[in-house]
């Protein structure tokens, strides 16, 4: 057996393509989605990061705003600047990229973000509803893995699953959001012993730990789909992700690549959310 990969930017591509259409309709009625980014400091990956996504909200036609404080700002005054917009109709969406510069409280920064336009799905708000199945947008990472099982058409009712990385951004509401597609799931985290145990048993595998080439052959089942979330640079300078790509592919019958899986998808599940923010902002 040699697993088919999942290309998640075919994936992405046909989001985008859901989320154009979704704009234009929009536009119609005078409504142009519009995505407010708040950057503070100099850290060189952000400024790719929000360039990526900038670059994203472009091609389907959403109107993006990068908002750059220097890492000597004070909190309040980003707190401030998020409040206006807030308040701000012509802005669906708002997200702060992280990481912060130390002296900030993360918690109380997001905390200031509407949860009617949080679409990173890191408010408090929408954390917490995910436990209830009611959150108004799904963070965007394990939301983006949800989308390429549903496109793969990949059951997840009735699954097992092992989620390999207990983070608030990715492991933790990736298992809430499988349970609530009725799968019956395990979360696993660095404290785990003997990980192989529990990832054998995995008919699908999510793997979001951030170590390089953390699972192996003989940790798989025969058959099972794995979707590696990790990325990590070797000292090559060879972007790899959690799982033995080479190894693991002649097992499963389904895998993501790194880079290529899961990557892309995360930038496109913000662009669809900040559309579907614009949405609920101006029914019809």
């Amino acid at each position: 057996m040699v697993a088919k990969i999942i290309d998640g930017h075919a994936v992405a591509r046909q989001v985008r393509e859901e989320c154009r259409a979704q704009v234009q309709a929009l536009a119609t009625r005078g409504v142009v989605p519009g995505l407010a980014v708040i950057m503070v400091g100099d850290n060189a990956a952000s400024k790719v990061y929000v360039a990526n996504k900038t670059k994203a909200c472009a091609e389907v036609g959403l109107k993006s705003t990068v908002y750059s404080f220097d890492a000597e700002t004070p909190g309040s005054v980003v707190e401030a600047e998020i409040l206006r917009l807030n308040a701000d109709p012509t802005v669906h969406g708002i997200l702060v990229q992280l990481p912060l510069p130390a002296h900030f409280d993360a918690r109380r920064v997001l905390g200031a973000i509407s949860s009617d336009k949080d679409v990173d799905g890191f408010h408090l708000y929408n954390v917490g509803a995910l436990v209830q199945g009611e959150t108004v947008f799904p963070p965007c990472t394990p939301y983006g893995v949800q989308k390429m099982l549903e496109h793969e058409g990949i059951p997840v009712e009735g699954q097992n699953v092992v989620v390999v990385g207990a983070s608030n951004i990715v492991g933790k509401p990736m298992a809430l959001m499988l349970m609530q597609k009725d799968a019956t799931v395990c979360i696993c985290h660095a404290k785990t012993r003997d990980l192989a145990q529990f990832t054998i048993l995995a008919d699908i595998l999510v793997v979001a730990a951030g170590r390089p080439n953390l699972i192996v052959p003989q940790m798989v089942r025969t058959g099972a789909v794995v979707i590696d979330v990790g990325i990590n640079r070797l000292p090559d300078g060879r972007l790899v992700g959690d799982v033995d790509f080479e190894g693991v592919r002649q097992k499963a019958s389904y895998i993501t690549p790194v880079p290529g899986g899961v990557g892309p998808m995360t930038v496109t599940m913000l662009v669809y959310n900040t559309v579907q923010a614009a949405q609920r902002h101006s029914p019809l």
